[in-house]
């Protein structure tokens, strides 16, 4: 090797081209940086080529057939990987050479390189890979260094098993370029790594958390308006998915592309949003009060009366077996609203009193026995007062030796506004008895219906002062109640609604989750 350089092509004919096998065997895929697309591999580099100045006959050797020596010592072809992606070298490492006695020279190294690789993240992570790692000679054309390929696909029996990756093949192409620089052809090889992502990871850290969390979304029309909480429910999980969007969105590159994960978490954002805004509307309608205009009639039909019905919302008593008849209403009318001539006629047009012939009072003077006695029962009422007192008196103690006789039950008959006045004017102390005893004037609010100093009519106007009042606490009652029954017709309209969201909410999610499971996979 005295003559010998390792600066010159080794080849006896200078216009001819040097043949140079080159073999890549995958050892490890290190890491995969699909934010600074950079794929880092551990690979073992072959390059075989004849030497035609470092021969010799190996009978003159002892049959010596194969040295080792330093690679410095020989000229190597100047094969290097083009898509590198660091500053330092990408090429082999200054291993020894195998030398044969025929001038083959065998070039084992092991190299980390590198490579850039154009990551498409819009099937993540149900994504496949192609990551090219293309080599070639930097300073040698294709005239002067032919590069072929020791096999057709790069060696995958050493490979050690990624956690994150799978590959699935490595396969090989020769391919002739022709570089604006240059008039001559280049010679390059071309390896393209298959890989698959597995995809266990990512299910149960980040697509398995999303879809349990836009199921809660649904669930905020179910929570109760009453709660306070339904707001802040739907705040909550838009919280929790802007997060989960961060962790994609900074392990994703920065391109233009959108992985259907990232469109899943907006998409679930948007309708999160768009429930938290029908969610605030319908609380606005629950919270409906007497200020508000009652439900329309297209509503009662469409929401209560039909909508209710097919998303199974009912009051307290009811269910889908319920009869129409026998439903429960919202609130329970007053008894006295149920008919008008009953009321009119309890309230308007006298009171009840009991005994067997309909034209007694209750004292058990007759309306004929006043028409004939008028004037004597005038002259005479003191006496008439003195008895009655007395027969009261002799009956209360009758009861308390256990000597009255329980008499029997006796109808209720009407008193018409005529003879009431006239009981008035012949019997106050009855009327007055008949009362109840009221020892106090329950007046109407109203200068009109002021009782006179008439002693002999004061009795007559105060019952209609209770009458009058009862009308007057009978007209508050219902009022308050129409109120509450507007009322309660809004809450059941926004629950109604709440239960038809909800289940659109539902649909809405399940289709989408699949609909982006089965385009990503």
């Amino acid at each position: 090797m005295e003559d010998y350089s390792n600066a010159l092509r080794p080849v006896e004919d200078t216009d001819a081209a040097l043949n140079v096998s080159l073999q890549i065997t995958l050892s490890q895929i290190k890491d995969m940086d699909e934010r600074n697309q950079v794929l880092t591999t551990y690979l073992w580099i072959r390059q075989v080529w004849h030497d035609a100045y470092l021969k010799w006959d190996k009978e003159d050797y002892d049959d010596l057939e194969m040295i080792n020596i330093p690679s410095d010592l020989v000229w190597k072809p100047d094969i290097v990987l083009y898509n590198k992606a660091d500053e330092e070298s990408s090429g082999p490492s200054n291993t020894n050479v195998k030398l044969r006695y025929n001038g083959e020279i065998i070039w084992d190294s092991p190299a980390i390189t590198k490579s850039t690789c154009v990551v498409d993240v819009a099937y993540f992570p149900f994504d496949w890979q192609q990551c090219n790692l293309t080599f070639g000679s930097w300073t040698y054309n294709g005239n002067q260094v032919d590069i072929s390929l020791g096999m057709d696909s790069g060696d995958l029996s050493d490979f050690v098993e990624n956690v994150e990756w799978e590959c699935h093949g490595m396969p090989a192409v020769r391919n002739v370029m022709m570089y604006g620089c240059c008039s001559d052809p280049y010679t390059e090889i071309t390896y393209t790594l298959l890989l698959k992502r597995r995809s266990s990871f990512y299910i149960f850290n980040l697509l398995l958390p999303c879809f349990l969390i836009s199921f809660l979304a649904p669930l905020g029309f179910y929570l109760p308006a009453d709660s306070g909480e339904k707001v802040s429910l739907g705040v909550t999980v838009l919280l929790a998915l802007t997060v989960f969007q961060l962790l994609v969105a900074e392990s994703m590159p920065p391109a233009e592309s959108m992985p259907y994960i990232g469109k899943y978490y907006i998409a679930t954002m948007t309708m999160i949003t768009a429930s938290t805004s029908l969610t605030i509307f319908i609380m606005n309608i629950h919270f409906c009060g007497a200020e508000a205009k009652p439900v329309p009639h297209w509503a009662k039909v469409l929401i209560i009366d039909y909508m209710s019905k097919i998303f199974f919302v009912y009051e307290v008593g009811e269910n889908c077996t319920t009869p129409e008849s026998e439903r429960t209403p919202l609130y329970p009318e007053e008894p006295m609203s149920d008919k008008a001539g009953y009321h009119d006629d309890r309230f308007n047009d006298g009171f009840y009193h009991h005994d067997s012939d309909p034209y007694k009072y209750s004292n058990g003077h007759s309306v004929h026995h006043h028409n004939n006695h008028h004037k004597s029962q005038a002259n005479g009422s003191a006496n008439s007062r003195h008895h009655h007192y007395n027969n009261h008196n002799n009956r209360a103690s009758r009861l308390e030796r256990g000597e009255a006789k329980q008499e029997p039950p006796q109808r209720y008959h009407h008193i018409r506004r005529d003879e009431l006045d006239y009981q008035a004017a012949s019997h106050p102390r009855s009327l007055h008895h008949l009362n109840g005893g009221f020892k106090e004037q329950i007046l109407y609010p109203s200068e009109k219906y002021q009782i006179p100093s008439c002693p002999c009519c004061c009795p007559c106007l105060q019952h209609k002062q209770v009458v009058k009042n009862i009308q007057y606490i009978a007209n508050c009652f219902r009022e308050q109640r129409a109120q509450c029954v507007k009322a309660a017709e809004w809450k059941k309209v926004a629950k109604v609604m709440d239960r038809f969201f909800m289940w659109i909410f539902f649909v809405m999610v399940f289709l989408m989750s699949i609909l982006i499971i089965a385009k990503a996979s």
